[in-house]
C-alpha cells in the first residue's frame, strides 16, 4: 500500500491555472510533496510548450510521479503520457477532464495542440473524477474517457467543473479518493 509521502506529486492546472480559490492551490499548500508544473502561458495553451514543462518536471523528480490534473491539465497528463513512453509515472489523479474536442472553433478558443482528445489505454494506474453537471464535459464522455484510458471513475455529484466556482477549500472529497487512489498503487 502506498501512501502520499512515497511520492513526487505534480499538479497540472488547466486553462487560466488555479488560482487562489481553487482546491489544486490549497492542496498545494497542504502539503509539502505536492508542486506545481508551471506554464509560462495560461491564457493561450500550446501542447507543445506546455508538454516541454511536464517533460522537465518530471525529470527533476527524485520519487515516483503522481500527476492530479484538472480540466485542460488531465488533457496535457493524457496526451503526454500516451507520447512519451521514455519517462515513468507512477499513476494520474485527473479531475474534471474538459471534452476540448466540442470547443474547437468557438470565439476565444485559444488552446492549440491538445486535440482530440486521445482515446487510448494509460500506461499507468488512474482515476477519473467527473462531475454531473459540468459544463465543459457530460458525465457520459467522461464514462468514456474513464473507460478509454481504463482509469476507475468517481462520481462527483453536482459540483459544476470541479474548480473554483466550486468553492471547495482543501475539498475533503477528493483528498478521500485520492488517498484511495494512492493506496490503490504498489508501494514504489
Amino acid at each position: 500500500m502506498s501512501t502520499l509521502t512515497d511520492y513526487d506529486i505534480l499538479i497540472l492546472p488547466g486553462w487560466h491555472g488555479s488560482g487562489p480559490e481553487h482546491w489544486q492551490t490549497a492542496w498545494e499548500a497542504e502539503f509539502p510533496n505536492m508542486r506545481r508544473v508551471i506554464q509560462e502561458n495560461w491564457e493561450a495553451p500550446r501542447y507543445a510548450d506546455w508538454s516541454q514543462r511536464l517533460t522537465g518536471a518530471v525529470g527533476a523528480c527524485k520519487k515516483p510521479v503522481i500527476l492530479v490534473g484538472h480540466s485542460l491539465g488531465t488533457t496535457l497528463a493524457v496526451r503526454w503520457a500516451l507520447t512519451h513512453s521514455a519517462f515513468t509515472v507512477a499513476g494520474a489523479f485527473l479531475v474534471a477532464p474538459t471534452d476540448i474536442d466540442r470547443f474547437i472553433g468557438d470565439p476565444g478558443y485559444n488552446i492549440l495542440g491538445f486535440d482530440p482528445i486521445l482515446l487510448a489505454p494509460l500506461p499507468f494506474p488512474a482515476m477519473v473524477v467527473a462531475s454531473r453537471n459540468d459544463e465543459r464535459v457530460s458525465f457520459e464522455r467522461a464514462e468514456v474517457f474513464a473507460t478509454a484510458w481504463k482509469a476507475r471513475l468517481m462520481d462527483a455529484g453536482a459540483l459544476g467543473h470541479i474548480g473554483s466556482a466550486a468553492k471547495l477549500g482543501l475539498w475533503p472529497q477528493g483528498l478521500v479518493w485520492f488517498g484511495q487512489f494512492l493506496a490503490s498503487l504498489e508501494s514504489p
